[in-house]
């Protein structure tokens, strides 16, 4: 009995990262499944009078991207708010927010933002003097772009109630002048000054964001996201209300990506519903367990390292205030573990992965070995010892790329040269036989999918400083780099069975681009598009007048 298609995609140059099949010209949809994958005449074959046949002419396809580390209700926010991130001065900054003030009801908080001084001569923290007279009746909080780091109005500092006499946070800090006066930013734990006095996001605003966040990944050639979850003291309350919009808009037929969702680590007991969880377990929905932070940000100098920073000698960053007290910390990663909860935690700094790395050895040991798939997010800067570590603990480094040609900008810098060698260490991990997960850490970073596997391979810095490469010796393959954003993101979330390969039986989520990534110049890879998006069979973006017969 033949098979009936629905969809025939032909006279392409595919790429399965089926090892058994590793190349293909045509492949077939039945519903929302690949059902065959071959060459164009057998698959034309296979069609029937309803079968909708797409000539991609040659391009280039391959899985469609799975991001294995992103925000995503927060990057459809950010898409909205005042954009901050390409401000190249105190000034600009100013100005930014004056405009946008200008256009926002009275009392609105102004959020978001993505500031990072690191693009101003000279690169000196904001204060809220800077912005206050143009913000009289506005609260503003607006975060630095690796989300660590936050600048609040006078306004929002008096809602708050912060001032001089405002005791500092255990793992966080207040920034202060020379007389003790709270300058805005606010860094890591003492973030939650000011955020518990943020009103909690409406559900229609949720709605919207999330509607406009995945748009913009099927844009960017995106099918599958690790949501990561909101950041923040009321982060949990607020996560726990977008996942229900994900479950809703599942329900209504409107999700258009698929979802693994996480939930904090330290509000597990609280904030997991057994019967929401229940939603979960569909191939658009998935519960992924929860997510910690053992430290800060490298920009924002709270990544926790053994030895001081070369530009802030009386530092070594901080532990979050989750690790201050590191056998609670451990007790809540090995009770949630114990229920069978997936754990991701946050490690940027080298001792913040080394201490995380010893709590997942003691928990292998205490609570036996399984399939649990345990993953550092960033792995961002490894002493040489660790490498072995993670392959030996099979520790997932959950990475994003596009953060190593952000942060060559000024991380000599800041950590130096020696230290730099084990800064964002691609090579080095896969060499030790660590899995590799690639995301974006979108709102932080752009969602783009492509310009991750350009800086993974060429490793050149945004400002063109290291036209060969920042620490060349880390660059990775093509093919190595594509993998991560497909099958190894899958495998870091459970789900390599269902999709992460083009291969029959699994879901037929795929991207047709419009330059071959893995034939052109690496440093042409940064301007290749996403020409068709295809989700579960269905073509949700289309860069292009259609190519049907």
């Amino acid at each position: 009995m033949s098979v009936q298609i629905d969809l025939a995609i032909v006279n392409g140059a595919i790429w399965t990262e089926n090892p058994n099949q590793p190349h293909a010209e045509a492949l077939a949809i039945s519903g929302s499944r690949i059902s065959a994958v071959g060459d164009s005449k057998t698959i034309l074959h296979m069609a029937g009078p309803r079968t909708r046949v797409i000539d991609v002419q040659g391009r280039r396809i391959v899985p469609g991207f799975n991001d294995a580390h992103l925000h995503f209700y927060i990057g459809g926010d950010t898409l909205t708010s005042v954009d901050l991130h390409e401000a190249n001065s105190h000034a600009e900054l100013r100005e930014r927010i004056a405009a946008f003030a200008r256009t926002a009801p009275r009392g609105e908080w102004i959020l978001n933002g993505s500031w990072d001084q690191e693009r101003w001569t000279p690169s000196v923290l904001p204060t809220h003097e800077l912005i206050d007279s143009a913000t009289p009746d506005h609260p503003v909080w607006v975060n630095r772009t690796d989300g660590h780091m936050m600048l609040a109005n006078a306004v929002a500092m008096k809602l708050a109630g912060v001032d001089r006499n405002t005791p500092d946070v255990p793992g966080g800090e207040i920034v202060r002048d020379h007389a003790g006066n709270p300058t805005g930013v606010f860094k890591d734990a003492a973030k939650r000054l000011v955020d518990r006095v943020i009103p909690l996001p409406s559900r229609g605003h949720i709605l919207s964001a999330i509607a406009a966040a995945q748009q913009h990944s099927a844009r960017n050639g995106i099918t599958s996201v690790q949501d990561m979850g909101v950041l923040g003291s009321r982060g949990g309350e607020v996560m726990i209300n977008v996942i229900r919009a994900y479950s809703e808009m599942q329900g209504r037929g409107e999700l258009k990506v698929r979802i693994s969702a996480r939930i904090p680590l330290r509000q597990w007991r609280d904030l997991y519903d057994p019967a929401l969880a229940a939603c979960f377990g569909s191939d658009k929905l998935h519960l992924g367990g929860v997510k910690s932070f053992s430290d800060g940000s490298l920009g924002s100098t709270t990544a926790w390292f053994f030895e001081p920073y070369s530009d802030a000698p009386c530092s070594c960053g901080l532990p979050s205030d989750e690790f201050l007290d590191p056998e609670q910390a451990y007790a809540n990663l090995r009770d949630a573990d114990a229920h069978g909860l997936q754990v991701a935690i946050h490690a940027i700094g080298d001792r913040a992965n080394s201490v995380v790395l010893d709590m997942w050895e003691r928990l292998a040991a205490e609570n036996g070995q399984r399939d649990r798939r345990a993953r550092i997010e960033h792995a961002q800067h490894l002493r040489p010892s660790e490498f072995a570590r993670f392959a030996q603990l099979n520790v997932i480094a959950s990475v994003q790329p596009y953060h190593c040609i952000d942060d060559a900008r000024w991380a000599y810098k800041r950590i130096g040269h020696q230290r730099a060698r084990g800064a964002y260490a691609f090579r080095s991990l896969l060499d030790a036989g660590v899995r590799l997960a690639f995301g974006s850490d979108w709102w932080v970073a752009p969602l783009n999918p492509l310009m991750g596997i350009y800086a993974a391979v060429t490793r050149r810095s945004l400002d063109g400083q290291f036209p060969a490469g920042w620490e060349p010796e880390q660059k990775i393959s093509v093919s190595e780099a594509v993998h991560a954003y497909t099958y190894q993101a899958a495998y870091a979330s459970h789900e390599e069975d269902i999709k992460g390969s083009l291969e029959p039986g699994k879901l037929a989520d795929l991207v047709v681009l419009s330059d071959d990534i893995f034939s052109i110049d690496p440093v042409s890879i940064q301007d290749v598009k996403v020409d068709m998006t295809i989700f579960g069979g269905e073509v949700i973006f289309e860069r292009e007048p259609p190519c049907t017969s």
